[in-house]
């Protein structure tokens, strides 16, 4: 179908060059670009964002090369700046850089497809290679510094010793005196250990959420790669300790991706691919480059997400697991909605749809446990709700919640909280505030940035609303429980 094809690169076209925003730079004053950029750190954590802004970030937006801020940015300016507006601000209204079509069928794109060159923060990355080991591939080894320093770090110290230790199913800190003895080949019991390291860590995860984790799993993450480097006598268990590295540093990645820390989670992603090529693991492989195309499309990257979807499904197609090609086009299906193709969108939805009907099989990855009708109703819900069709994507959501084993604490508060945000934002004032009483109630035993940033969104947009029945309740007791948050991330 023409929306899971490769886009081939685009001729070259009459290059425009940016515009200058002036205003911006009037509001930064005389204020340095590093200084300005602590300012919109410090007011992002304010409000609960997370958001890496450097002085090369501002000069980007100084210089008009970012013409529109995604949307963390968007609400971080906005707060700075009260009583103003995207356009107020010196930025492009959000239509004209979101609202141009993505898709294509032929080796050009029609006219109007937006040059590389003139790419925004949220549509840049159209043309990044993500055909599988390219070697010019972003997230290769090669190109990836940042990769490489991680590696060495995992190497230092400890081996399988230490691993014992970090990766059981109770044990998350790593023993110092352990890291000093003598480094011996590893062994089949390694690998189990490192297995059921990934289980706890995803089993943690689905039960309170990513943010107490991600800290206390670096431990486990760095001795599976000391275990990498100690090396084994059997390929068999080398295949094991790869795949289980590999699978482990996406699981870490996913506890940094849904705590906010977007930078660190490319970096585990990256590494898991990594580790994925030169093992030659296919299944990993899909596996790092579907957790990178959900990290683009939260970072506002939406043709990566699209570019890595496709990737992962040109290396999922021969696993023979349909309702891992199911996952992948709900993956896709989400990059093009934040491109604004509602075709591209419904193609990649109604692929998703089929290949789920075809049901489980045993060639379905372990990690996949958590995907089933709930998973696939919640996706398509966040589909929905990026094209704005906001009683379509409350539907789905409030199915998703509905659907969801209750085993699955963190989900079950993220689909209410899209429930919730569905329903402000498509004027059921009253309804949104009865289902974000019920996330809060649930975050008593969830840690999410991402569930805490969507309700801190449905907040702000309930706020005109807080005479109506149930809205002044919520509000008051979101403001309650997220006013000491604030004051953590702000010390």
């Amino acid at each position: 179908m023409a929306s899971s094809t490769v886009p081939s690169p685009h001729p070259a076209q009459p290059h425009r060059p940016p515009r200058p925003n002036l205003v911006f730079r009037q509001l930064r004053g005389s204020r340095s670009p590093a200084e300005f950029a602590a300012a919109v750190r410090r007011a992002a954590r304010e409000i609960g964002e997370r958001v890496s802004c450097d002085a090369r970030y501002v000069h980007r937006v100084e210089t008009g090369e970012i013409r529109c801020p995604n949307y963390a940015y968007e609400r971080v300016f906005l707060h700075m700046f009260p009583g103003r507006t995207l356009t107020d601000l010196g930025f492009l209204p959000r239509s004209e850089v979101r609202g141009r079509r993505a898709r294509y069928d032929g080796a050009t794109p029609p006219a109007g497809t937006a040059d590389p060159a003139d790419a925004t923060s949220e549509t840049s990355g159209a043309y990044e290679p993500y055909d599988t080991y390219d070697a010019s591939d972003p997230y290769d080894t090669h190109d990836n510094e940042e990769s490489d320093v991680l590696r060495r770090a995992f190497m230092t110290g400890g081996g399988a010793t230490v691993a014992a230790a970090s990766l059981g199913p109770l044990a998350f800190a790593a023993d110092a005196s352990a890291a000093q003895r003598t480094v011996r080949r590893a062994g089949a019991g390694d690998a189990r250990a490192l297995e059921e390291a990934v289980r706890r860590i995803r089993l943690l995860d689905d039960r309170h959420g990513a943010d107490g984790l991600y800290r206390r799993a670096a431990a486990p993450l760095r001795a599976a790669y000391a275990l990498l480097d100690a090396g084994t006598t059997r390929q068999r268990t080398a295949d094991r300790l790869y795949s289980g590295a590999g699978e482990l540093a996406i699981s870490v990645g996913w506890l940094a991706h849904d705590s906010g820390r977007f930078d660190d989670a490319r970096s585990h992603y990256a590494e898991a691919l990594a580790t994925a090529r030169m093992a030659g693991d296919a299944g990993l492989e899909a596996h790092a480059f579907c957790n990178t195309a959900f990290l683009a499309r939260d970072a506002g990257r939406p043709r990566e997400a699209v570019r890595a979807a496709q990737a992962a499904q040109r290396v999922a197609r021969p696993l023979g697991s349909a309702r891992l090609m199911s996952l992948l086009a709900l993956r896709e299906a989400g990059g093009w909605a934040g491109l604004a193709d509602r075709a591209g969108c419904e193609q990649a939805l109604a692929r998703a749809q089929a290949y789920f009907d075809r049901g489980p099989s045993d060639a379905d990855p372990e990690w996949m446990t958590f995907y089933g009708e709930a998973e696939l109703e919640g996706l398509e819900a966040q589909c929905w709700s990026t094209l704005g069709d906001w009683p379509r994507a409350a539907r789905h959501a409030r199915r998703a919640a509905e659907l969801q084993d209750p085993h699955f604490t963190r989900n079950i508060a993220l689909y209410t909280a899209e429930l919730a945000d569905d329903l402000a934002r498509g004027g059921r004032p009253d309804e949104a505030a009865v289902a974000g009483m019920r996330v809060l109630n649930l975050l008593t035993d969830v840690q999410s940035s991402r569930i805490q940033t969507m309700l801190a969104g449905t907040a702000r947009v309930l706020l005109p609303h807080r005479r109506t029945s149930g809205v002044s309740a919520f509000l008051d007791r979101h403001a309650s429980l997220s006013a000491p948050r604030s004051r953590s991330l702000s010390a």
